[in-house]
């Protein structure tokens, strides 16, 4: 296999602080030696988030073997995802602010037809269903763990806590029709065609609100590796918190 020099699009602040985290997980379990340093491990996992590098393409450009890629990947993402908050926990950091933006997203996987609970009539294709909290200027504040890509919006919202947890916040969420129900603190807009004036007034000063969730929404998939899971579906809810923690450490 062919190798050449590559780029990553995140900040070394991304590496130290990934690095650190490596260097306090090795000290905890006694780690005498290994085949990459520390920081090359950090490298080697910011290089299959961020740019979606398969382990054999890893494995030719750190020369190491693939199942040790496995295993070094598989690690970080464990110790990131021990680091993301809890709904809990993002709930008392939303009370700082005016409202929050909840909308879903489908992370595409690599399932066939016969696999029926992944597959999302809405979009036409297999995926997880992951449901995100934005604080009003389209910033990541929380995201869900992942369920089977055919799973509603609403009753994921449901599943998670998400509204129940909204009441007791005393916060108020936009979201889209697909909320429809969720109740009043999660306005949507009207449905329908032929709608009064009025109520396309608040369709279009709803639109404008809402539409700051969707930056938050490319925010998480310009991490490549979410662009198309190619992994067992028990492990994205763990990639997508680790995807997380490395987005807080690099703002």
């Amino acid at each position: 296999m062919l190798v050449y020099p590559s780029s990553i699009d995140l900040s070394a602040r991304t590496l130290r602080f990934l690095a650190g985290r490596l260097t306090a997980r090795r000290r905890d379990i006694g780690t005498r030696w290994r085949r990459l340093p520390v920081a090359r491990q950090a490298l080697l996992v910011l290089a299959h988030l961020q740019c979606g590098d398969t382990y054999a393409q890893l494995a030719a450009g750190f020369g190491i073997g693939i199942a040790t890629v496995y295993r070094y990947i598989h690690e970080v993402i464990e110790v990131l995802a021990a680091l993301a908050p809890t709904l809990t926990e993002a709930m008392k950091t939303t009370r700082t602010k005016a409202f929050v933006i909840l909308d879903g997203t489908l992370l595409p996987i690599d399932r066939i037809a016969a696999d029926t609970p992944y597959y999302s009539g809405k979009h036409k294709r297999h995926g997880m269903n992951v449901q995100v909290l934005t604080d009003p200027f389209g910033r990541l504040l929380w995201a869900s763990p992942a369920l089977p890509g055919s799973t509603h919006d609403l009753t994921a919202a449901r599943q998670h806590g998400i509204i129940d947890a909204l009441p007791a916040a005393d916060l108020t969420c936009w979201a889209d029709k697909a909320y429809q129900g969720a109740g009043r603190t999660v306005p949507v807009p009207f449905r329908g065609r032929h709608l009064k004036r009025r109520k396309r007034r608040h369709n279009t000063t709803h639109a404008k609100i809402r539409c700051a969730g969707e930056q938050a929404m490319a925010t998480l998939k310009g991490w490549r590796l979410l662009r198309k899971l190619r992994c067992s579906t028990n492990r994205i809810t763990n990639i997508v918190k680790a995807v997380l923690v490395l987005h807080y450490a690099s703002a």
